[in-house]
């Protein structure tokens, strides 16, 4: 019986989709709930299953297409024979002899050096100048997956060599200059509108301030094998500065808000965004009611955030909303930068890289692990006094970390 396979459902805010990648292909056989294929919209990337077990019949929308809501891109048919099942199959010796006969006849016109790929393995090979025969393929017959080659792109890079196939010669004119020019994703694109039009709306500001993360590190290497020891985690920067950007919060409302059309909007409530950066883009999954977690369950949710970043598993619903945000370009070397807004609300964290400077300590020097923070904030809701006064508050909470607990 043959049956639709369709685009998942998107959420009103999500208009439409491309279709990113087919894991399976035609006439290849899958089981129930096996990943079929990734629908990539402009927030996060959708996944369909098999409804059976049984094989793909027809694909209606390739790679790259543009999909709606709940559009038919191809058709399955369940309980057929694939390529690694035989369901319903009867197996009679005749058709098993033709069978064996195929593949072998298959097999000789094959050639020594070059493997059976699939589609979406020989995109991802072309793509990464990957030659098929040097990949060992764990398909069917050694047919070479999409995953064989991203593991064999992946062992390359780990080991500093090149996954790329000896390079032919190629006669190119002295002064001559190649480029490749690359469609942008959905999600990168979106983030690219956003970030436009966030600086082209807003009337943004970004102010300065240090901190010197000395007692955070002394609390981190007094406690931390107790607390990995009770949690099971350990204990990070983010969740120190995630709760004092909540006890700020609380303090200065305006900082906690957002524009709505000419109305503002005042959340009693800390949904702390934390920037996550992706193969696909920059994603800011959201700590809901920051004000209610402990540093453990902050900890956590941000481990949690980050593996199913990397794996493309972040929901909607993990991302939307939102009334402040984090963003830690630290770990990335940045020692000073000036975030850009998350609109629609009105200020934005940056932390950046902890470097030892000298500085004037009661009236003497000492080299004091330092790092600038950074406030960008939207001048139509959060007055100078307010902003500079915020991020002096984060200040002193971070340099006494018992301010936190104590709300002073």
């Amino acid at each position: 019986m043959s049956t639709e396979i369709k685009a998942p459902v998107f959420p009103e805010s999500v208009a439409e989709g491309t279709v990113a990648t087919w894991h399976k292909q035609p006439g290849e056989a899958c089981s129930r709930d096996d990943l079929i294929v990734d629908i990539e919209t402009d927030k996060v990337v959708l996944e369909v299953v098999a409804p059976a077990d049984g094989v793909i019949e027809e694909v209606l929308k390739g790679e790259g297409d543009i999909v709606e809501s709940g559009e038919v891109i191809g058709k399955f048919k369940e309980g057929a024979v694939g390529d690694s099942g035989s369901a319903d199959s009867k197996d009679s010796k005749e058709s098993k002899a033709d069978s064996d006969e195929g593949e072998a006849k298959a097999e000789q016109s094959q050639s020594s050096d070059d493997a059976i790929l699939s589609p979406a393995a020989r995109k991802l090979a072309d793509e990464n100048s990957v030659d098929p025969g040097s990949v060992k393929g764990t398909g069917k017959d050694g047919r070479v997956t999409k995953e064989d080659v991203q593991n064999h792109v992946d062992n390359a890079k780990s080991l500093g060599g090149s996954s790329k196939a000896a390079a032919p010669e190629v006669n190119v004119s002295a002064g001559e200059r190649l480029e490749k020019r690359v469609p942008m994703t959905r999600l990168r694109a979106s983030i690219a509108k956003r970030l436009v039009n966030a600086q082209q709306t807003a009337a943004m500001l970004t102010t300065f301030n240090e901190v010197d993360m000395g007692p955070i590190m002394e609390l981190r290497k007094q406690y931390q094998d107790s607390f990995v020891k009770r949690h099971d985690i350990k204990l990070g920067f983010m969740s120190f500065f995630a709760k004092a950007a909540t006890e700020a919060l609380k303090r200065f409302p305006a900082v906690n808000a957002s524009i709505d059309g000419n109305d503002m909007v005042y959340h009693g409530y800390q949904d702390i965004g934390v920037a996550v950066s992706t193969d696909r883009g920059l994603v800011v999954p959201v700590l809901r009611d920051a004000d209610a977690m402990g540093l453990a369950d902050i900890e956590k949710k941000i481990v949690e955030y980050g593996t199913k970043a990397k794996g493309g598993k972040l929901a909607i619903e993990d991302m939307t909303g939102g009334t402040f945000t984090i963003t830690n370009g630290g770990i990335f070397g940045s020692l000073l930068s000036t975030p850009i807004l998350n609109p629609p609300q009105t200020a934005i964290l940056g932390m950046h890289k902890i470097q030892e400077r000298p500085m004037a300590v009661n009236g003497k020097v000492e080299i004091r692990p330092m790092m600038y923070l950074a406030l960008s904030y939207d001048h139509r809701m959060v007055d100078g006094k307010e902003a500079v006064q915020f991020l002096v508050a984060i200040k002193e909470m971070l340099e006494d970390p018992a301010r936190i607990l104590l709300d002073v």
